[in-house]
């Protein structure tokens, strides 16, 4: 007999989660977090993401689209808006208020649709469909276009917010932000190790402690990239399921979740060794939770769960002098004024260089139609030029990637590629290379290689297995589709994966 469609799908989405690391702990979880997920569960231990340069916001809107960043339109979490010359971030939208916050968003840059969306069409409006996140994007992105809500942590205040994009703040979300949001207990709150760690690197001589009221001005941003968040998440999803019909009637309903597994406050993994191994420490222990809670108020066998990560990104380099691995320092900010000098050198007069962001390099269209010039033959000249200096392995001009032959190198840059958000040239740089941002602090160490992330189905209908065979993550979206008996999202052509 086919399984019954399930009550509840949970999406777990855990930004930065490596199968690696995941494994490289294990002795220290619990039973009923991630050896439960690993005994119980459907694990695919590799998860590949089809794009280059994902990050938090592109890898959530390919999860819940189930297609590429060259269709849904999110290439990452904040891009370079070309009538502006400024940078946005892929949720902001002038047209809303916020709940709870300043900041004014919706998900109308999300150019298809979403499970949740499908799930909305599906059931005419009566599935419920609610996504928790520590980040804005994430909320919004995987809540979608037809949601009942997205919320998110005010990194000012420690509220909750959300968007009057979605119809209603409900009013228990209201009533927890007026009574025990994290703001009334932050003060109390230490991190400190759940266990001794048996080493210590020479150069420390204790354990962390963290106290994130230490810090006034940030503490809810070092609470958010912090394992506590998770915590917090499971609260209000509890606050959910309490106050609301979710999981309660014979229409399925959609949970959409975001953890952090990140390094905290953006340091290094070398300062952070034992505050990561904390981190996954606790995070097992959310995750057991959250799968009890869930159990308590739904029933696991009424649930489908699926776990993933947003993949993963190095924030640094190993002291290449002590271990003489080739690399150096990329600085976009010159790359793309030597290549304006190169241009004016060929075509005369001008700032052909509109402005650069993100290893991308924008071209000023108008002044190269006023000089009667082609534009694929100015972007295939540039990439050839940007392709002699150091640190770059390879540079793609828009004309190539949409126009040009199909490699499987050019298949990565093509998916991140989005012809009306992308630059003029795309810049690879070797790995190993670190990219330097003028004013920005986090510069990042180039990696080819490829960090693994898991995908895990559980609950009911799904049989236990672990497989190793990659798995392309843009499959989640009409996997989750065939379980709640809806179609994939619009722009999703892959085949569900089966149980």
């Amino acid at each position: 007999p086919l399984p019954s469609t399930p009550k509840l799908v949970v999406g777990l989405t855990i930004d930065q989660l490596r199968t690696d690391y995941l494994e490289a702990f294990s002795t220290l979880y619990g039973d009923r977090g991630f050896r439960r997920l690993w005994k119980e569960g459907r694990v695919f231990r590799n998860a590949e993401y089809t794009f280059s340069g994902t990050d938090r916001a592109s890898a959530i809107a390919a999860i819940y689209t189930g297609t590429t960043p060259s269709v849904n339109g999110i290439i990452g979490k904040r891009w370079m808006d070309v009538s502006t010359l400024r940078t946005v971030s892929c949720v902001d939208d002038p047209a809303f208020m916020g709940n709870y916050t300043n900041e004014s968003s919706s998900p109308s840059h999300l150019l298809t649709s979403t499970i949740a969306d499908e799930l909305k069409i599906a059931t005419r409006n009566e599935g419920l469909v609610y996504a928790i996140a520590p980040f804005r994007d994430a909320a919004i992105l995987a809540a979608g276009h037809a949601g009942n809500g997205a919320f998110w942590l005010n990194n000012t205040t420690g509220k909750w917010c959300g968007t009057t994009y979605y119809s209603e703040f409900p009013w228990w979300v209201s009533q927890y932000n007026d009574r025990n949001a994290i703001d009334f207990r932050i003060a109390d709150m230490t991190w400190t190790p759940v266990q001794s760690y048996s080493f210590l690197p020479e150069w420390r001589d204790a354990a962390f402690k963290y106290k994130f009221d230490d810090d006034r001005v940030n503490k809810y941003k070092r609470l958010i990239t912090s394992p506590f968040i998770n915590d917090e998440i499971n609260t209000l999803t509890e606050e959910l399921l309490d106050k609301s019909t979710m999981g309660k009637d014979h229409v399925p309903d959609m949970l959409a979740l975001t953890y952090y597994a990140g390094n905290y406050a953006h340091k290094s993994v070398q300062e952070c060794a034992m505050e990561m191994q904390d981190t996954y420490v606790r995070l097992d222990r959310s995750i057991a939770s959250l799968l009890d809670l869930i159990d308590r108020k739904v029933g696991l066998h009424n649930v489908v769960f699926c776990i993933t990560s947003t993949g993963y990104a190095d924030p640094e380099a190993p002291d290449l002098g002590l271990y003489r691995i080739p690399g150096g320092e990329f600085y976009l900010n010159r790359c793309a004024t030597l290549l304006n000098m190169y241009l004016m050198a060929t075509y005369g007069e001008g700032q052909y260089v509109e402005t650069y962001h993100n290893q991308q390099i924008y071209l000023n269209h108008k002044l190269i139609e006023n000089k009667q010039l082609n534009l694929a033959e100015i972007q295939d000249k540039s990439a050839d030029f940007l392709i002699q200096f150091s640190g770059v392995n390879e540079a793609y001009s828009a004309h190539r990637l949409l126009l040009g032959p199909w490699s499987p190198q050019i298949e990565l840059a093509r998916n991140s590629f989005h012809r009306k958000r992308s630059g003029d040239l795309l810049i690879d740089v070797l790995p190993g290379w670190t990219i330097v941002e003028e004013n920005a602090t986090d510069n990042r160490v180039v990696r080819h290689a490829n960090v693994p992330a898991p995908l895990i189905f559980l609950g009911g209908g799904v049989k236990p297995e672990t497989i190793r065979v990659p798995v392309n993550i843009t499959r989640v979206a009409p996997t989750l589709s065939s379980v709640m008996r809806i179609r994939a999202p619009n722009a999703c052509t892959e085949t569900p994966l089966n149980f």
